[in-house]
């Protein structure tokens, strides 16, 4: 199981890209923090989530 913002979620070994197309998340405006270290978008494709990872995904918002 993969934590994911509070969620458990049963996603041990896709890629954090795999994961995200599966979600309505702009992988432009995110950014994705798996144990503590945030993940490059260069390295979502190869980043596999193993059983007891935490994510946590974030998303920016415009305005002002």
């Amino acid at each position: 199981m993969v934590k994911i913002n509070g969620e458990e979620l049963n996603i041990a070994g896709k890629t954090v890209a795999e994961y995200l197309a599966t979600t309505n998340y702009d992988p432009k405006r995110i950014a994705v923090e798996r144990n503590g270290d945030i993940v490059p978008k260069a390295q979502y494709s190869e980043t596999v989530l193993k059983d007891g990872d935490s994510l946590e995904i974030v998303s920016f918002a415009g305005g002002g």
